[in-house]
């Protein structure tokens, strides 16, 4: 395919999404026209440009004096209600278009490559993936902060492929993390730029390569310095780790306690080594390394009590989204293979073994998902959910792995081979045990 057909193919499902998504009837009485010809402006301003980053320097431009936050959703009246609202169907709708049209196909391409195809992240932020996440106050499309949508969009996306998925919420959950707790000159100087043509890529920046590895123990350190931050240590499976403009790094603060700091790829310290892995390949993860890095004044982002668990919660969570939407893939995906694969006469569906392992993954996936959204429910309201989150953390970690083993075993040898994608899935759902930070909800 040209690349002039290429183009105008990504054009194409770009507006018929979004004119789906801002032609609504319940648009305007919802007041959702504004923030959908946010999204659809923003995508066209992005077009095809790929993100340059190697020197890329930040500074505050539009001065501003105050940072820009996203406001809470209204109370619902109800008790307990898990249905998506007006707003969130028709996110959800085009994200599984995206999903089903864009990341699914481009899947096992993304996969060989390590990393994702810079025409398939545009296609992806023409469609709002980004917008989505940065304040109206900046140009983005953001009204208001629902860790709720948050779960929902992550979840679809997945449901097309983690590995994408991951890689394409990268930057997203750092304009979300910016918009919940950056300085107006964090935000002047990062996350405005999000919304230009060449927008900056992020990455946040948490695991470390070591045993038993805790947030909360961190062996990546900040010193003070000659009147300065210094920074040194090591972060693992860093996602786009490659292609990042700044990182958002976890790291021990002079006092001892954890936070976070804002480090640019360009600075002089900062390297960069491929460190592919079992799973999550799409994701292009990278390990990063800093030797001595100065950082600039604003790089601190000012945490107050509680608020790095409150994150760390956020990207469990996130995490825990993905594995559901990658779950129902997987289920989705054996049912009508297991029904339509025949062996000694009769569909292997009818054998109780299959029959009991496809009933399994349908029951931990929606046990996973009703304890991730009474966690995003919690967070949504600003209740404290670091409970709840844990307990959801639990079951994908104790259960996803098992629902990516279960897919493979139901093909038998098919399920081994590349041919179908449920080897891969098992393999990204090997992750959630183990991967901190990256992404957000």
């Amino acid at each position: 395919m040209s690349q002039k057909s290429s183009r105008v193919d990504s054009i194409g499902l770009g507006v018929r999404l979004l004119t789906r998504f801002a032609g609504h009837p319940l648009s305007h009485r919802l007041g959702l026209h504004r923030p959908a010809s946010a999204l659809i402006k923003s995508g066209a301003r992005v077009g095809f440009a790929a993100a340059s980053g190697a020197g890329r320097q930040f500074k505050a431009l539009r001065q501003l004096t105050s940072p820009s936050r996203g406001a809470r959703p209204a109370a619902s009246a109800e008790l307990f209600d898990l249905t998506p609202n007006d707003e969130q169907q028709m996110i959800v709708e085009t994200m599984e278009q995206v999903a089903a049209e864009l990341l699914r196909p481009n899947a096992e391409a993304a996969e060989a490559d390590c990393a994702p195809s810079a025409e398939l992240v545009a296609q992806a932020n023409e469609l709002g993936v980004l917008a989505m996440s940065i304040p109206e106050g900046l140009g983005g499309a953001m009204t208001e902060r629902s860790p709720v949508t948050g779960m929902l969009i992550a979840e679809a996306l997945a449901h097309g492929d983690m590995g994408l998925a991951v890689s394409l919420l990268a930057t997203p959950s750092v304009a979300l993390l910016l918009a919940d707790y950056g300085s107006a000159a964090q935000q002047d100087a990062f996350l405005a730029p999000m919304t230009d043509d060449d927008a900056p890529t992020a990455s946040f920046a948490v695991t470390e390569a070591r045993a038993l590895f805790s947030p909360y123990d961190l062996a990546t350190r900040v010193e003070s310095r000659d009147g300065g931050l210094v920074l040194s240590g090591e972060k693992a499976l860093v996602v786009n780790g490659a292609s990042s403009d700044f990182f958002v790094v976890a790291a021990r603060a002079p006092e001892g306690a954890p936070g976070l700091y804002i480090v640019e790829a360009a600075a002089e310290g900062v390297s960069v080594q491929a460190e592919p892995a079992m799973g999550l390949r799409a994701a292009g993860l990278s390990r990063l390394r800093f030797d001595k890095v100065r950082l600039r004044e604003d790089a601190a982002i000012v945490l107050g009590e509680g608020d790095f668990d409150r994150i760390i919660a956020a990207s469990r969570a996130a995490w825990c989204a993905l594995a559901v939407g990658t779950a129902t893939a997987v289920r989705d995906y054996v049912i009508p293979y297991a029904n339509e694969r025949k062996a000694f006469g009769e569909p292997i569906s009818h054998r109780q073994s299959v029959a009991f392992m496809i009933s399994n993954i349908g029951i931990e996936r929606d046990g996973l998902r009703l304890a991730l959204l009474r966690a995003a429910s919690r967070m949504e309201r600003g209740e404290d959910a670091l409970r709840e989150v844990q307990l959801a953390r639990t079951l994908a970690a104790r259960h996803a792995m098992q629902i990516g083993s279960d897919g493979v075993q139901i093909f038998g040898g098919h399920g081994f081979v590349k041919e179908y994608p449920v080897e891969r899935w098992y393999r990204d759902l090997r992750a959630t045990a183990l991967m901190e930070g990256a992404v957000l909800i």
